[in-house]
């Protein structure tokens, strides 16, 4: 455990940053599955929902990379590899 005052305060900062990291990694996720899941369903996909399900999980991979959540080539291949099935999702619909 800390001894000093300044080592207790740095726990309690990383526990808190820790809960809010995990909570933006967890929407990430959660975005990046609706749009798979929209793009998966067998009913036909409104195009126009799968591409505003993209906008959201791209900015949400956008701002996490901007607070130095995750890496930014991972952030461009997630966004990169997205965009590539909702496309050839819209082809085929």
């Amino acid at each position: 455990m800390a001894n000093t005052k300044s080592a207790k305060k740095r726990v309690l900062q990383t526990a808190k940053r820790q809960l809010r990291n995990q909570s933006r990694k967890s929407s990430i996720k959660t975005a990046v599955k609706k749009v798979i899941l929209a793009i998966d369903s067998t009913e036909l996909i409104d195009a126009t929902t799968a591409k505003s399900l993209l906008t959201l999980a791209e900015s949400k991979i956008a701002r996490a990379k901007n607070k130095g959540l995750i890496h930014r080539n991972t952030a461009a291949r997630k966004i990169s590899r997205l965009a590539k099935k909702v496309a050839a999702a819209t082809r085929t619909a």
